[in-house]
């Protein structure tokens, strides 16, 4: 109940936001055309707060944190419809119950063309599930399946981060807690006897991101003010160890979200909330030293205002050629304050990264994301955003 309140609250935000008479900024030019690919209603879903899934066929897959036809969100899948525009299809509405509320995460395929996320509220002790979506043998729909529904206590409760899977298998995920403010966990669920087990490797207080796995097996993860690092230790265990403690503004960033992601030298980027020279956020890189020890470099320290976002909330995504996307909150020339961003950092050598908004929100074309952006090999970006012309987001492509 919690989280329903907490999601109609930001609904009935948005829509104020969109009926009030605001004075509207000039929109810089910028190089790239953002076309919106969906637009929610709210009973076809709303809210996506998370990022986007693509398959081999180019379709899109996400979740709505809301809406649908329990409103208690939906797993819906964007296609081409051949016309030039797209069609959803919404593969599994939530009914609050059992099987889970409010999905706010990503979503993970299998091999077998399975999808598996995780609901923040709802299931059997109505603190949230991990669950998988199977193509339905019997209809052209889908069947959901509960893996695993959270208790609370040691055991953590209020996934919001999405799963990631090991070679063998397992799932690994992150609990929020925000019922009870308790420590959360990172969990991991193995398959066993056609069911799933679940353990508790760290116990802490974490920010519910996502998890990022390196070749490996080693899990990297954020804390409040972390990131940390679990390593298998060869007897079935895991080894925890801090490699960054974020100190704030100036020198650098604070509250991290969103999830971390490799390069191909085995660096890790990621943002912070707040924090940096303007204490409006920041983009980090961390490297592995040649003892084992990480080093942080502060990337980008966003201004906001009308020349740059602010307060990223999502994780970056990297292209061949080092540059790198990502998404402010808050900031932008719409409105002098702003709906957000889409931003690209390039490498212009000896380590340093030239900023460029490639596009700013204005609500109408939405507003507020706070979901990763996906880039396919023509250098295309999807992503999600909060708000939207029927004040229940969109989902968007930017082409360059």
């Amino acid at each position: 109940m919690v989280a329903k309140r907490q999601l109609v609250s930001l609904r009935t935000l948005l829509l104020v936001v969109l009926s009030a008479p605001v004075l509207l900024s000039a929109r810089s030019v910028r190089a790239q055309a953002e076309t919106v690919l969906y637009t929610f209603d709210g009973v076809d879903g709303g809210g996506p707060t998370s990022g986007l899934t693509r398959d081999g066929a180019r379709n899109l897959y996400g979740t709505t944190s809301w809406g649908g036809l329990f409103a208690a969100g939906n797993v819906y899948k964007l296609s081409r419809n051949g016309s030039g525009g797209w069609n959803e299809t919404v593969l599994y509405a939530f009914t609050g119950g059992e099987d889970g509320c409010n999905p706010s995460s990503g979503l993970v395929f299998d091999s077998a063309g399975n999808l598996y996320g995780t609901a923040s509220s709802g299931g059997a002790n109505g603190l949230g599930v991990v669950f998988e979506l199977t193509p339905s043998p019997r209809t052209t729909g889908w069947e959901e399946k509960v893996l695993y529904s959270f208790s609370g206590g040691t055991g953590g409760a209020n996934p919001t981060g999405g799963v990631i899977f090991d070679a063998e298998g397992n799932l690994y995920g992150t609990t929020d807690d925000w019922v009870d403010h308790a420590p959360q966990t990172v969990f991991e669920l193995s398959p066993h006897d056609g069911g799933w087990t679940e353990r508790t490797l760290y116990h802490n207080y974490l920010n519910g991101a996502g998890l990022t796995m390196d070749p490996a097996g080693n899990i990297f993860g954020l804390g409040l003010s972390t990131v940390f690092e679990l390593s298998p230790d060869g007897k079935g265990d895991w080894n925890a160890s801090v490699i960054h403690t974020f100190k704030g503004a100036p020198g650098d960033g604070r509250q991290p979200f969103g999830t971390l992601v490799f390069d191909e030298a085995g660096n890790l980027y990621g943002t912070t909330y707040a924090g940096g020279t303007n204490d409006d956020g920041t983009v980090y890189r961390l490297t592995r030293g040649k003892h084992g020890k990480w080093s942080e470099r502060v990337l980008h320290s966003f201004a906001g205002g009308n020349d740059d976002g602010s307060n990223p909330f999502s994780g970056v995504v990297l292209d061949a050629a080092g540059n790198m996307f990502g998404c402010t909150t808050a900031g932008g020339s719409i409105w002098g304050g702003g709906a957000g961003t889409v931003f690209e950092l390039a490498p212009v050598g000896r380590g340093e990264y030239e900023e460029k908004i490639l596009w700013d929100f204005d609500v109408t074309d939405g507003g507020f994301p706070r979901g990763t952006l996906i880039l396919d090999l023509a250098g295309n970006l999807y992503g999600t955003a909060l708000a939207g012309s029927k004040g229940a987001g969109i989902v968007f492509k930017l082409t360059p």
